[in-house]
């Protein structure tokens, strides 16, 4: 079943923008990059829509966004600026918010430190909370290379020397 009307993917638009800009702030480690990469996306998801089946949408999507982003960086049409210091938290009112900034800033440091395969594969599993089967539909690779990513990816973050806690910065990361 594929979709006839342009307000369907209006409507499927506004409803994953949150989403999808979240996952690509991961991807690409700077906001702004974000949000080009997901209009980028959404672009070329729109000249498809008609011939994108229903059940397939959320896949599409994900799969274009993350190889979109996975040309951006082999072309390097874009320069990466990453946030060399952390914001300042002394003006901040609630200590909570300002540390959860901190983390979120080494994280998003941290990521993008990693080979751009290891760091797609860490953000649709711990971030879009895919199945490491979804993960290889989406990479278009093999499980295997899916986990030999994720394994590799996680050592390199617990390494980082963003990250001078023990904890794990991801959730639910002892998979």
């Amino acid at each position: 079943m594929t979709h006839e009307s342009p307000g369907e993917f209006a409507e499927f638009a506004a409803v994953a923008w949150p989403r999808l800009v979240r996952t690509a702030h991961m991807l690409t480690g700077d906001f702004h990059e974000a949000e080009d990469l997901v209009q980028t996306t959404l672009i070329k998801v729109c000249a498809r829509w008609r011939r994108i089946p229903h059940d397939d949408i959320e896949a599409y999507v994900r799969r274009a966004l993350v190889n979109n982003n996975l040309s951006r960086i082999r072309k390097k049409r874009v320069t990466h600026l990453l946030m060399p210091f952390l914001p300042e938290t002394e003006h901040r009112a609630h200590s909570g918010h300002a540390e959860a900034v901190g983390n979120r800033a080494a994280l998003i440091q941290a990521l993008s430190a990693l080979p751009a395969r290891q760091r797609s594969v860490m953000v649709l599993r711990y971030f879009d909370d895919l199945s490491d089967p979804d993960i290889a539909a989406a990479l278009n690779c093999s499980l295997g290379t899916v986990k030999t990513h994720a394994r590799r990816g996680l050592a390199a973050l617990r390494a980082h020397p963003a990250f001078t806690t023990a904890l794990s910065p991801f959730p639910g990361a002892h998979r």
